[in-house]
Order: C-alpha cells, then sequence, then structure tokens
C-alpha cells in the first residue's frame, strides 16, 4: 500500500500546495456549487481541496493514506480520516456528493477507488474530478510547467506506476521526483468511471493554452 509516500513531506508539500489554482476554484463552483448535505474528498492531503468545499457550504469528510498529510488537514480544523480510497470504511450510499483532486496519478489502484466512490454516494449524486491530463502529463511527455508543446515520446500506452527517472519527470523541485506517479491512457481514465457505472455527463480541458495540463469532470450515481 502507498501509504507512506507522503509521509515525511507534509511541510514540503504544504509550502509546494498551499491552496487551490483559480482555474481549479473556478472549475469546483461549476462543477460541484454551493451545498448542504455530505462530501466526500477522497485523497484529501493537507485538507486544501476540503477547505474549498467547506466554503461551498457543504460538510466536508476527507480521506488519505498519508498520517501526516492529514496532522495538516486536522490542524485546518478539518474531519478527516486515515484510510486507503479503494476500501472506504462508509456505508453505501451515505455522501450527497464527492470530489477529488489530482489523484489518479497517486493511487495505484484508481479503479477500485472510484467504484467505492460510486458505492458510497447516494442515487443522483455528483462526482466532481480534476487532475492531469493523461494524454499531455506522464513518463512519456516532458511539459514542465505546462507551457509552450509538450515533447513526447513512447510510452503513453505503458500503464502504471513509474519514478522520477522517467523521461517525462524533469522538475527537481516537483511532486513526482519525490513520490513518483501512476499513468493512465485517457481511456483507461474514463474507463474507471463508467465502468463504475457512473455516468460521465461534464469533461473540461481547462485553461486557454494550445494544450492542457488539467482536466476536470462531473459524473453522477
Amino acid at each position: 500500500m502507498a501509504a507512506a509516500r507522503y509521509d515525511g513531506l507534509a511541510e514540503w508539500y504544504e509550502n509546494f500546495r498551499p491552496a487551490l489554482a483559480e482555474h481549479e476554484l473556478d472549475a469546483l463552483g461549476r462543477l460541484l456549487g454551493p451545498g448542504s448535505g455530505r462530501c466526500l474528498d477522497v485523497g484529501c492531503g493537507t485538507g486544501v481541496p476540503s477547505a474549498a468545499v467547506a466554503e461551498l457550504g457543504w460538510s466536508v469528510v476527507g480521506v488519505d493514506v498519508s498520517a501526516d498529510l492529514l496532522d495538516v488537514a486536522r490542524g485546518r480544523g478539518l474531519e478527516v480520516l486515515e484510510t486507503p480510497a479503494d476500501a472506504l470504511p462508509f456505508e453505501d450510499a451515505s455522501f450527497d456528493a464527492a470530489v477529488s483532486f489530482l489523484t489518479h496519478t497517486d493511487i495505484d489502484e484508481f479503479p477500485a477507488a472510484v467504484s467505492e466512490v460510486a458505492r458510497v454516494l447516494r442515487p443522483g449524486a455528483a462526482f466532481v474530478y480534476l487532475g492531469v491530463h493523461p494524454c499531455f502529463v506522464g513518463p512519456h511527455s516532458l511539459f514542465l510547467e505546462a507551457r509552450g508543446t509538450p515533447e513526447l515520446a513512447p510510452g503513453y500506452r505503458r500503464t502504471g506506476r513509474y519514478d522520477g527517472s522517467a523521461f517525462g519527470v524533469e522538475n527537481p523541485d516537483g511532486v513526482r521526483v519525490r513520490v513518483g506517479a501512476v499513468h493512465l491512457t485517457l481511456g483507461d481514465f474514463f474507463a474507471a468511471f463508467t465502468d463504475a457505472g457512473l455516468r460521465i455527463e461534464r469533461f473540461e480541458e481547462l485553461g486557454e493554452r494550445d494544450y492542457p495540463h488539467i482536466i476536470a469532470l462531473r459524473a453522477r450515481r
């Protein structure tokens, strides 16, 4: 289990990602929107996404496998639980919504995690996901700071975990050098949602640059 990958990095990660970017906040506001029900944040980390969801009025429960990151989230006053995303300790149909940010590159069994999210969502509930673009971010694509044109190499269709030695990892100060990543093709990424019985009703490639770095979607139970 990947429980310890971010342990020992909490202080660094809090400085690396102190808040959601403007385009993330905008997408969250449009795709999730205000609510008063119970919302699950899968892979909540230090609680940055959870805090943004709470600002929209939701009652948020965050889950993650890193005890160190969760300590930071608790310091923000958030309700969080240490548990893997593919084995959620919640009853069926117990959440009114769910969100997850930048987790398909961290969770080894992302389809299993999405299936668990689908299980705990009430019928009709939304699951909002934001993550890096599988076509332009991965071991096959050098796209430093998501600027300019990505430089592609063979390997897009090879899914699985990779480390900081991969062609697409150049930033020595980035996350992937420290904890590695998981690559899914775009097809496998979409299948994680549809195979779990979720209906994808909105998909966006965020930003105005020629090559998008972040994707966002809303799926519904």
